[in-house]
């Protein structure tokens, strides 16, 4: 053990290496010093339990490649192929350009964040954002928070605490990523009360359970699944109505932000702002990148009285949104304003792009690759806690086909080539196929994924 220890360099032999020469004008001699310390350390430990010293060349190549990896900004841009047009693990809502440039303008200086051009002194965030919130939906107030759970939370916090609020047992849900709505309930400080069965629930099981303990009647869509069967469910019309007469708050989780009747491009209803608004519902919550199409918000809109006290709670500042996003958001929402959602949104394109162009870039992609594809029929999902179970007509470029040769790992193969591009290109394997589907693909990204599939060399 004592010869394995004497094998180790020190700090000063490793960085005078010349392998190092590039690494010393580009980063602080103290960093360097640093991670050489740290994976000497660790070298040290693998000799204390019976391993052996790694070579000095191994040990300069792990400090470099830490050094690469420190100094590489992780987050890529990457073709989504999947078919999932709200994917949350890839981002959620590809943005506008109009909405980039916002975005883009607001981070590159200064700006009028919170300065009221008028008398010169400090102004709201804001107003920014409200008057366009409130004409889009019809609501007498907004405010804009970090996301859409934070939303809940400030709502909840800011107006039910240590009181209680009624929620059906079936819409008790977990949102994803481990959060569920008691839990965002509780630590509001409201206490929860479930009512009905998770499959039935009725006003009256509502009006039953109101104590003179109880300040409001939450509503939540449940847009990460869908029960079938032998269901009922209390619509947001009655339980406004029922929390009016009262005299409770009516609260509403529509969760995606839709603006637009989905019906008409084939897909079930989903329950969009403005409805409930015009139902008479108090405070609505809702996502800024799902089904809205913009960057990552919690919005909140609805009754003036209740959102001026929100704004005025201390949890408001911790979580507020920042300059860039709430740029963005205002322009996302102008494409709503103007009409041009449909041209404009990313996602509101793929949603109503006919099967027939999909149809024409998939044979477009197939003619780059040969005899081991074709362009098969598909769905494609909308994903990201929107439409549960909503799928679209599709057309998926599916390569391995025509062969028995062609296996599960021939399809893992190609898939993690396309991985490791320099722009990964993301499908989804399905009966031994891994398939592409142009829906969720921007237009612009077709050459990129025509020279992918050309570098693959299968025909």
């Amino acid at each position: 053990m004592e010869n394995e220890f004497r094998k180790l360099p020190s700090i000063e032999k490793v960085l005078s290496d010349n392998r190092f020469k590039s690494y010393r004008e580009s980063y602080p001699h103290d960093l360097l010093v640093d991670i050489t310390r740290r994976r000497i350390e660790k070298a040290k430990r693998v000799i204390q339990t019976g391993g052996r010293a790694p070579s000095f060349d191994e040990i300069i190549q792990l400090i470099l490649t830490e050094v690469d990896r420190l100094g590489m900004i992780s987050l890529r841009p990457m073709i989504n192929a999947t078919g999932v047009i709200l994917h949350t693990n890839l981002g959620r809502a590809p943005l506008s350009k109009d909405t980039l440039a916002a975005m883009e303008t607001a981070s590159r200086g200064y700006c009028n964040l919170e300065f009221d051009m008028e008398t010169g002194a400090r102004g709201s965030r804001q107003v920014h954002i409200e008057p366009i919130l409130c004409q889009i939906t019809g609501a007498e107030a907004a405010m804009v928070v970090n996301n859409n759970a934070a939303a809940v939370l400030l709502g909840l916090s800011a107006l039910a605490k240590r009181k209680e609020v009624i929620v059906s047992r079936g819409q008790s849900v977990e949102i994803g990523g481990g959060f569920r709505v008691p839990d965002v309930m509780r630590q509001s400080g409201a206490k929860l009360v479930e009512v009905g069965t998770t499959n039935c629930t009725y006003i009256s099981d509502y009006q039953q359970a109101i104590v003179p303990q109880t300040v409001g009647l939450l509503h939540v869509h449940s847009s990460n699944f869908k029960l079938v069967g032998f269901t009922n469910e209390a619509s947001i019309e009655e339980i406004s109505s029922l929390a009016k007469q009262e005299n409770l708050i009516s609260f509403d989780d529509v969760g995606s932000g839709c603006l637009l009747d989905t019906v008409p491009f084939g897909l079930a209803y989903e329950p969009m702002v403005q409805k409930s608004i015009a139902a008479g519902t108090d405070l609505v919550f809702f996502s800024g990148d799902k089904l809205l199409g913009g960057p990552q918000a919690g919005i909140i809109v609805g009754n003036k009285k209740l959102i001026d006290k929100i704004k005025k709670h201390p949890l408001a500042r911790a979580v507020r949104i920042d300059k860039t996003r709430l740029a963005g958001l205002a322009a996302t929402l102008l494409h709503y304003l103007k009409g041009e959602a449909l041209q404009k949104i990313p996602i509101w394109q793929m949603i109503s792009m006919p099967v027939s162009e999909i149809e024409r870039r998939a044979k477009l992609w197939a003619e780059a690759i040969g005899d081991s594809v074709r362009v098969v029929d598909g769905e494609s999902m909308i994903g990201g806690g929107s439409l549960p179970g909503g799928t679209l007509p599709t057309k998926l470029v599916g390569i391995g086909a025509g062969t028995q040769k062609k296996s599960v790992s021939f399809a893992q193969t190609i898939s993690i080539k396309l991985r490791n591009r320099e722009v990964p290109i993301i499908g989804r394997i399905n009966e031994n196929m891994l398939f592409l589907d142009p829906r969720s693909v921007l237009p612009e990204e077709d050459q990129i994924i025509i020279n992918a599939l050309q570098s693959l060399q299968l025909k």
